[in-house]
């Protein structure tokens, strides 16, 4: 009689555990259908974070697309005063500024073109381009400042 109220408390206590642990179909069903609905919303939540990266990029883009063409205009233009002032300028001097204008004059068509050229790569292949762009348009501003200061020694 002790022995087997023993084998049954023994079969009880390893029983009780895993008849606990087990869980109806229905648990099991309505726990998987939480974890969909969570993915399906992580899904929907990655896709707008996505399209709004997407749209903050392209909008950046066309802000400094526009910035730039800007800058490029503002060149061409400072570009015909000099040449109007050129014509002013004796012989000697007028080749030697207009052969400095034709390096300016080109360095601004190829930043134009580099402009219209580029396509969309990326965000670190755009961060690289705009960085370069952006010193190589003040590269020629700073150009254009200097070409107007006359060194007179």
């Amino acid at each position: 009689m002790k022995n087997s109220i023993l084998i049954i408390a023994v079969i009880v206590f390893l029983a009780g555990p895993v008849l606990i642990r087990c869980q109806s179909s229905a648990k099991k069903v309505e726990n998987a259908e939480n974890k969909l609905q969570d993915a399906k919303q992580n899904v929907l939540d990655a896709k707008q974070d996505l399209k709004k990266t997407q749209q903050d990029s392209i909008t950046e883009y066309q802000q400094f697309k526009k910035e730039s063409e800007e800058k490029i205009q503002a060149h061409e233009k400072n570009i015909a005063e000099f040449k109007a002032r050129i014509a002013k300028e004796k012989k000697a001097d007028r080749a030697r500024y207009e052969k400095k204008l034709v390096q300016l004059e080109k360095k601004n068509s190829d930043l134009k073109k580099r402009l219209e050229d580029y396509k969309e790569e990326g965000k670190d292949k755009w961060t690289s381009f705009k960085n370069e762009f952006t010193h190589d348009m003040d590269e020629l501003g700073n150009a254009f400042k200097d070409f107007t200061v006359k060194n007179v020694k």
